[in-house]
């Protein structure tokens, strides 16, 4: 891939560059001595190499990169006898939680085809997504709870971009692809760390107001939506740079917009409806409609993936509750480029959206010792999934709920009313 270029000039290969040294100043900030596991699709080779060219030269020990292929995805759905589909390699998995426990920081480079698996199976797809959820637990703790610095970083692939931009001719629908990545990811000003980091600073100064006001709730309302969000207690904002338990302050996501924490599992009233579909594990879900009681989701409908969404909300009780809230501007950069990435890491930065699932206890004070049955108790979720979907447009308006009852807007039409 030659052809893609940014509005000033800079060669695709400059910018793929770029876009390893903030995957690694920025996103991991790898410690001399430090080794770093990759997980990538196939196609992100070449940024896989500037990575870890980059981690060497940030004085890391080992770079050690694990690649997934589409085809053999598939060729697991076509020719895997149907007891196949629940097992994991929990061998892999318990090798990566041993790495981390090690110390080693994770990088996740995503691009997979957003719809490789929607002709399969759904049974199948829903069973082989539990059991690597299930054989994935022991990381996603060490993660989830930010015991290591990690990063997930994007990488355009012929198959995403073909889905992302359907009507362009393949290669320049790759180009396209990569350069709203590119924009997105903040590669293509003068200085991309100095960027981050004063973008980070715009985050930090949201997450601490936040803090400051200590809200008990949030209520979203608009077209198809009445939702109440009660958050967790002890609960805590964050958003861009974040240090992570071994002292190492890292970006979990490049690209990021949001401010996020945990809401409690047990409070949240009310209905709402997605204003973007989701694509996960390769399949589509769209026109999603939920109501929730008691925290838990009791109706949910879909207009398309109803089968998928189903057997999301079994995987197991965590799933049905609430594991993070997070708020997103409409006029963010993303929200703005007009792309529709159907990719998560990108389109939870242009909405406000939730996740079901797994909470991030890093989202919450005081929890140095606390146990997971204390946890709870505050109103951390627990669940073998962490997916987020989008609620958030120009026709959402966010009211925060004071410790008292007291309500206060936040935001207006999609948009801060307070500007700090």
């Amino acid at each position: 891939m030659t052809s893609s270029s940014s509005p000033d000039g800079l060669s695709h290969d400059r910018l793929l560059d770029r876009l390893g040294e903030v995957a690694v100043r920025t996103g991991l900030n790898v410690a001399p001595g430090q080794q770093v596991l990759i997980t990538a699709p196939l196609d992100a080779v070449p940024l896989v190499r500037k990575i870890a060219e980059h981690a060497y030269r940030a004085g890391a020990s080992l770079v050690t990169p694990f690649y997934t292929d589409d085809a053999v995805t598939l060729a697991r759905f076509h020719y895997a006898p149907d007891e196949a589909f629940d097992i994991a390699p929990n061998w892999l998995h318990d090798g990566m939680a041993n790495a981390y426990r090690a110390g080693a920081a994770r990088m996740a480079i995503t691009g997979g085809n957003p719809v490789l698996l929607s002709e399969e199976d759904p049974d199948r797809v829903a069973r082989a997504g539990k059991a690597a959820s299930l054989a994935g637990r022991p990381a996603m703790e060490l993660i989830t709870s930010f015991a290591v610095n990690w990063n997930i970083v994007a990488c355009a692939t012929p198959a995403w971009a073909e889905q992302v931009f359907p009507d362009e001719p393949p290669e320049r629908a790759l180009a396209l692809l990569w350069d709203a990545i590119f924009q997105a990811s903040r590669v293509t000003v003068e200085d991309p760390v100095a960027a981050w980091a004063a973008h980070n600073e715009t985050l930090h100064r949201r997450a601490d107001w936040l803090n400051d006001r200590r809200f008990a709730a949030l209520h979203f309302t608009g077209p198809g939506t009445d939702l109440t969000v009660g958050l967790a207690d002890g609960h805590a904002w964050a958003g861009g740079s974040e240090p992570a338990r071994n002292g190492i302050v890292c970006n979990p996501n490049i690209p990021t917009e949001e401010v996020f924490t945990t809401p409690h599992a047990r409070r949240v009233e009310g209905f709402v409806r997605a204003t973007k579909p989701l694509f996960h594990q390769g399949t589509l879900i769209d026109g999603i409609a939920v109501r929730f009681a008691g925290g838990r989701i009791t109706e949910a409908h879909a207009t398309q993936g109803q089968t998928v969404l189903e057997r999301i909300l079994a995987t197991d009780d965590g799933a049905r509750r609430l594991g993070e809230v997070a708020l997103v501007p409409h006029s963010s950069p993303i929200s703005q480029s007009g792309v529709l990435f159907r990719n998560t890491l990108f389109d939870e930065n242009a909405s406000s959206h939730i996740a079901l699932g797994q909470a991030y206890t890093k989202c919450m004070v005081e929890t140095e010792g606390q146990t997971p049955e204390q946890l709870e108790a505050r109103g951390a979720n627990t669940s073998f999934i962490h997916i987020d979907w989008m609620i958030g447009s120009a026709e959402i308006d966010v009211t925060a709920i004071t410790q008292d009852g007291a309500r206060e807007p936040l935001m207006k039409h999609g948009e801060w009313v307070k500007t700090v």
